[in-house]
This record gives structure tokens, C-alpha cells and sequence, in this order.
């Protein structure tokens, strides 16, 4: 029961912060503003992507689920939990700028469908810790939290920094 409604109090938590708070157009990220802060955000949400998917890897190869590979040497859990922890940072100042700057918003399907899958990827994550942690909950349910946490990252890669490094669109939303 906790496993289910510590995660969805976490999303639940950040859309009502998101949509009560009042937006500043003018925070910066790391003394960038306006494009450049939305410029920044998309290429630390790339590297978060490529952690995602190294993390992704990482963790087919621990569950030998790698055709071909051999088993995944001792060092590649510890491996896994670092890269693991470093993605949870970098994504921290992307969330954190666009919860301030933008809160939830709902202008567009894109728009919105980032806002939704910005609150749920917490969520994922707070289920991912309390599923790893848990001696309890079934092993099974490792590989579909963490494959939310990867799709859940992907989708917010798609919905704004590939938007806004291919000029303010991607394929299946419109321009602008």
C-alpha cells in the first residue's frame, strides 16, 4: 500500500506546488535566461537521457537480460546506483527551473503532456527506491518502475529539449 501512495502523494504534491505557485518568467538556471536557460535545460536533459539509457543498459546487463553478454562484473551494481544518483542531481535544476518558472501548464497537448510526465517521473523514482528497498513487493516490479523511469525521462526529453534544439518543434505536435 505505501508503495503505492508515498510515489502518487510525491506527483500529486509537485502538480498541486506546480499549479498553485506562481510563475516567474524570469528565473534563470545557472545564470542563464529566457532561450538561454531553455537552451541549457535541453542539453542537461540530454545528458540525463543518455544517462537513462546507459543506466538502461546497465541495468539489462546486471539481470542478464544482454543477449550475447557475459555476467555483469561485481563493480556494475555500485556503477548502476552512482549513475542512478548523478541522473536524480542533474535532473533536480531542470525540474526545479521549470516548476518555478513555468509551473504546470496546459496551453498545448505537448505542453501539458510534459507538465503530467515532469510530476510522474518523481513519482516513478520515489517508486523505484521504495521497490528496491522493499523485501516485501515482488522482484518483477523493479524492471517496470525502471523502465517508467526511462520512458518517463525519454518522454520529457521528446516533449521539450528535442523541441527546443530542433527550433521549437518535434514530430506529432505542431510548431510553436
Amino acid at each position: 500500500m505505501l508503495a503505492v501512495v508515498v510515489p502518487v502523494a510525491v506527483a500529486v504534491g509537485i502538480y498541486l506546488f506546480g499549479t498553485h505557485h506562481t510563475p516567474d518568467y524570469l528565473n534563470g538556471l545557472f545564470g542563464r535566461y529566457g532561450t538561454d536557460a531553455v537552451d541549457l535545460k535541453a542539453r542537461l536533459g540530454t545528458a540525463l537521457l543518455g544517462l537513462a539509457l546507459v543506466q538502461l543498459g546497465l541495468a539489462l546487463w546486471m539481470y542478464g537480460r544482454l543477449p550475447g553478454a557475459r555476467p555483469a562484473p561485481r563493480p556494475v551494481r555500485p556503477g548502476h546506483r552512482v549513475l542512478g544518483f548523478l541522473a536524480f542531481l542533474l535532473s533536480l535544476p531542470i525540474a526545479y527551473h521549470c516548476l518555478t518558472t513555468y509551473g504546470i501548464e496546459t496551453t498545448s497537448a505537448r505542453v501539458a503532456i510534459h507538465s503530467f510526465a515532469g510530476c510522474a517521473l518523481y513519482g516513478a523514482f520515489v517508486a523505484k527506491v521504495i521497490v528496491v528497498r522493499s523485501r516485501r513487493l515482488p522482484g518483477r516490479l523493479l524492471p517496470v518502475v525502471g523502465g517508467l523511469l526511462v520512458l518517463g525521462v525519454a518522454l520529457l526529453w521528446y516533449t521539450a529539449a528535442l523541441w527546443a534544439l530542433d527550433g521549437d518543434s518535434v514530430p506529432g505536435f505542431p510548431s510553436g
